[in-house]
């Protein structure tokens, strides 16, 4: 990729990357995240010569740092903890030349260029931004699912299936993802139990019959998840029935949460075009309707919601951003 004339690298290194210039408010690139889309466009950006800004939030790394260990992302034959691979990443973009300040960002001002994104402390501006601020599954708002949070509760049937070879699994939800879910499921578990609010499924016809026929399933209709129970690792799983209000408990290795997941845009929502769910509507490619607006995994995902799909939206975002800005330099 080739890098704009007037950008700059920051010499750095993995062990003692350079303390970023807090100062310093005008960059090539600004991105909006840090998880595995931001990191690996931070570095994609860099590399290509931009001056580039990650702005990652209180908490960077998204969902991985409350994964314990991943098993299915290329390069790590004996699998890696979800925060390792995370500050590996970080260290690789600022290796790069990124600069990462963790703040949060509370405004943007996509109306005109350059861009400006706000924090609470400082006002930044870009020539162009990437918008990797992912998406959060919804969670049933229960005590047991922090307890057992990467100790059995899950919200990622591909991610985490396998380790759950030959035990019961529940699965919590009722729609195409729930029954996607609890059918995956059922190539490792000796039964998933199919927790559903209402006596009847809302996923689409083709996957009901699926589902229905598939004698590993055990339906658990007008019932809720009311409680998780377990010592080190969850055990149990008390539901209520809805309408007679009799619990019952089940022995399960594993709760799979399937129930929906939350883009994080709230803060783009006057800015850029949101679909009814509020996951960012890409143009072409990462394009947004903003010209020079792009966007990066989960934040627009609702199909994959990978480490690796993610990376490989963030990579697709910063070549795109290199295209923009080198016909933007070309135009002047």
């Amino acid at each position: 990729m080739a890098a704009d004339a007037g950008a700059t690298v920051l010499e750095t290194n993995d062990d003692n990357p350079k303390t970023p210039d807090k100062s310093k408010t005008k960059f090539d690139v600004v991105i909006i995240g840090a998880g595995p889309s931001g990191y690996t466009a931070g570095i994609y950006c860099s590399r290509a010569g931009y001056d580039t800004l990650i702005l990652s939030g209180i908490l960077p790394g998204g969902q991985l740092v409350n994964t314990t260990e991943v098993e299915n992302y290329p390069g790590f034959e004996n699998g890696i903890m979800g925060p390792d691979l995370m500050i590996d990443m970080r260290k690789q973009s600022q290796r790069m030349g990124t600069t990462i300040i963790d703040d949060e960002v509370v405004n943007v001002d996509f109306r005109r260029t350059p861009f400006k994104v706000l924090t609470a402390s400082e006002e930044y501006e870009a020539r162009a931004v990437i918008i990797a601020t992912g998406a959060n599954p919804r969670k049933l708002g229960l005590e047991g699912e922090q307890t057992f949070g990467g100790k059995g509760v899950s919200y990622c049937a591909t991610c985490d299936g396998p380790f759950f070879r030959n035990q019961e699994i529940v699965v919590v939800g009722g729609g195409d993802s729930a029954i996607e879910e609890a059918t995956f499921l059922t190539k490792f578990a000796t039964t998933v139990h199919l927790i559903h609010r209402r006596s009847e499924l809302r996923a689409s016809k083709v996957m009901q019959e699926r589902a229905l026929n598939n004698n590993k399933i055990k339906f658990h209709w007008d019932s809720a998840v009311t409680d998780i129970k377990g010592n080190q690792k969850m055990q149990q799983v008390v539901i209520k029935n809805l309408k007679t209000g009799e619990e019952t408990t089940l022995d399960a290795g594993g709760l799979f949460v399937a129930i929906g997941h939350e883009p994080n845009t709230k803060l783009f929502k006057s800015q850029i075009e949101l679909d009814d769910e509020g996951y960012v509507v890409l143009k072409n490619k990462t394009h947004t309707n903003i010209e020079g607006v792009f966007a990066a995994g989960d934040v627009h995902d609702r199909s994959y919601r990978q480490a690796i799909t993610a990376a490989g939206f963030g990579c697709m975002a910063a070549i795109d951003v290199d295209k923009y800005l080198t016909e933007s330099a070309d135009k002047q």
